[in-house]
């Protein structure tokens, strides 16, 4: 079976995921920034708890700037490699303060020349704080389904995304993502993928696995 078609996918996903969306809480770009650099390697969840005091304490990139580093890795210790994610987060508001009057930038090329934030974060904070669909956020999942629909072979994330920029029409970007995301968090698991309860069973070319991680 060729790769499923790309239109039949997100029509299909929209129908089963209509509140597809980030799962980290934020008001503001900033605190959007901040939660996708908490999120390496930590569930959301988490990330969730941590912020809804962090937040409240931290309002502003001056904010971060000027607390003391052992302060904020306390405060952000639960998320993980705290000690790297304070460092990237206070050299990220730095550089806030610097070059941009202390606002998140709205460009791919601003964005990925902050401290701590790579394409992934960048297409994060541009699609869905500023609604610019500039690339597809490739984690876990996203890599993972869309492998097994047959729109890539790779298993690099910047690969995959040069991969799916064609395929995917530009307004859609950002709501793919999330859409696999939900998709594999869901369904498309990693161990045991529910193939016959997949709303993409019938045009899916690795329909039927059983059980093997991909």
């Amino acid at each position: 079976m060729s790769a499923a078609p790309v239109g039949e996918v997100i029509a299909r996903l929209k129908r089963e995921y209509p509140d597809a969306k980030t799962a980290l809480n934020w008001s503001n770009p900033l605190e959007l920034l901040v939660a996708v650099i908490l999120s390496a390697q930590c569930t959301d969840e988490r990330v969730n708890r941590v912020t809804e005091r962090l937040f409240r304490k931290y309002r502003t990139a001056e904010d971060y700037a000027s607390a003391p580093l052992e302060e904020l890795e306390q405060d952000i210790r639960p998320t993980g490699f705290y000690r790297n994610k304070a460092r990237a987060i206070q050299g990220m508001a730095r550089a806030l303060l610097e070059r941009h009057g202390g606002e998140v930038p709205k460009t791919m090329e601003e964005l990925v020349a902050l401290p701590g934030v790579g394409r992934k974060t960048a297409n994060v904070v541009l699609g869905n704080a500023f609604g610019v669909n500039e690339g597809v956020v490739v984690d876990t999942h996203v890599r993972r389904v869309s492998r097994r629909l047959g729109l890539t072979s790779s298993d690099d994330p910047e690969k995959i995304e040069r991969d799916l920029l064609p395929q995917v029409p530009e307004e859609e970007r950002t709501l793919f993502a999330h859409l696999l995301i939900f998709h594999g968090r869901r369904v498309c698991k990693a161990r045991r993928p529910d193939c016959p309860g997949c709303v993409l069973n019938d045009i899916c070319p690795s329909s039927g696995l059983s059980g093997k991680p991909s």
